[in-house]
């Protein structure tokens, strides 16, 4: 299980199938602006 979230707010942005858990940062839409 995959985690995105986002570096700004911290936010859960997705959860994706992954074969390790694994987290990545984006930015979600909100924080972009």
């Amino acid at each position: 299980m995959g985690t995105i979230i986002c570096q700004d707010c911290q936010q859960v942005i997705e959860n994706y199938d992954d074969e390790k858990v694994t987290t990545l940062y984006s930015t979600c839409p909100s924080c972009e602006k």
